[in-house]
């Protein structure tokens, strides 16, 4: 049995339970710990030793960004892998990570494989792969969404049907992106998202628009509700459909500097738009996970603002 172990830290307990379900599935003698934010991990790390990190960048009381300038000023944990999972994908931000000493980079929403080749990448260059690989792996779901759900179902087959998610290349931009303006070192904001075509003819109606991104890649989205816990989106329908319970990152524009605050969550509910069997159309519920406070606040300043629509109500 594999003695290798892993700290994975994220606010968010979705998360969470979908990275240890992915490396348990795939390596079924590793050991897994979790924690809740860079602070909780710390004192974890202080007082037993783990062969690997897989971190949150954006968390309350100490980001990852700060556990991991922490690590490599300890002696013990100057070479142990830290592998970075965030939505900040930014050239500036892996840059600023790559600085601070990071081993890998993982962006979100990312594929079973994308996890699990750094995992491998980052204890092969400390020789702790082939500990890691003397279990033997089980048969792995190339689906995103089906084992995102079986992290929290046990199992149990409910999901939306389409075809297993397509590998995405976590530093890859939209051919029509706007050139990205340099991200600031720590906050919410960051660079606005590709504007919609005039020619995409979304419903009318929204309450604002923004950049959907899939394990299966990126699509435009127009916000037809927001709350503080989830949002009320609609997009384009494709060949590829989205599955219930996909992780997910919604890129939220606001204001008048077209900033937008990078919202990590999954797909709660998929519906037709119109009412036919072939809508060109697709409504889904994105709840949140972040439990960030500064995420939370800039959510409730634009509900405030009256950017969302004062009678939405979120689901249970």
């Amino acid at each position: 049995m594999s003695k290798i172990s892993v700290l994975v830290v994220d606010d968010a307990s979705f998360i969470r339970d979908l990275v240890k379900k992915c490396l348990r599935n795939y390596f079924p003698g590793i050991r897994t710990e979790d924690a809740v934010n860079g602070k909780k991990a710390q004192a974890m790390l202080a007082k037993e030793a783990f062969d690997l990190v897989l971190c949150d960048w954006e968390m309350p009381e100490m980001s990852g960004l700060e556990l991991l300038t922490w690590c490599r000023e300890q002696d013990n944990l100057k070479t142990m892998p830290f592998v970075m999972v965030t939505s900040r994908g930014d050239k500036e931000n892996v840059v600023q990570a790559i600085q601070a000493g990071v081993s890998g980079y993982v962006s979100k929403p990312f594929t079973n494989e994308q996890l699990l080749t750094k995992v491998k990448q980052a204890l092969n260059k400390v020789g702790k792969l082939d500990t890691l690989m003397n279990s033997a792996p089980t048969k792995m779901n190339s689906a995103f969404g089906n084992d995102s759900l079986s992290a929290l179902t046990g199992g149990k087959p409910a999901v939306v049907g389409g075809a297993p998610a397509a590998a995405v290349n976590p530093f890859a931009k939209p051919a029509a992106a706007a050139p990205a303006a340099a991200a600031p070192s720590r906050g919410l904001l960051n660079s606005p998202p590709v504007q919609a075509p005039a020619a995409s003819k979304a419903p009318a109606g929204g309450r604002g628009q923004g950049q959907l991104r899939l394990p299966s890649g990126t699509q435009q989205c127009v916000i037809k509700a927001l709350s503080i816990k989830e949002a009320l989106l609609v997009i384009k329908r494709t060949d590829t459909l989205p599955q219930i319970l996909d992780s997910a990152v919604l890129d939220l524009e606001q204001g008048d500097n077209a900033e937008i605050a990078r919202l990590n969550g999954y797909l709660h509910a998929i519906v037709a738009h119109e009412q036919k069997a072939d809508s060109d159309w697709l409504q889904l519920t994105f709840r949140f996970v972040d439990q960030d406070a500064q995420k939370l606040d800039y959510i409730s300043r634009l509900i405030a603002r009256g950017t969302a629509q004062k009678h939405f109500v979120p689901g249970a």
